[in-house]
């Protein structure tokens, strides 16, 4: 894992309420929230360096798998 940085972060106080009540629903703090929505969105555009892309489609696959109800074993029948 890449080693973590201090950034100050300035954001309007509605989106950081919106962003805490998801992070809540997800059971993760407001700083690792953010972090996996930048995370997910570089991912997206293809941005996100070589050595996160692993972790962020391991994120990614987990959280779908939650949405699902699943562990990530699907049956097929």
């Amino acid at each position: 894992m890449s080693e973590k940085k201090a950034y100050p972060l300035r954001i309007s106080a509605p989106v950081l309420e919106a962003l805490q009540r998801w992070a809540e629903d997800e059971l993760r703090s407001a700083n690792a929230q953010i972090e996996y929505v930048l995370r997910d969105a570089l991912r997206r555009a293809g941005r996100l360096p070589r050595s996160e892309r692993a972790r962020a489609d391991a994120d990614a696959d987990a959280d779908a798998d939650a949405d699902a109800g699943t562990d990530g074993d699907v049956e097929q029948h």
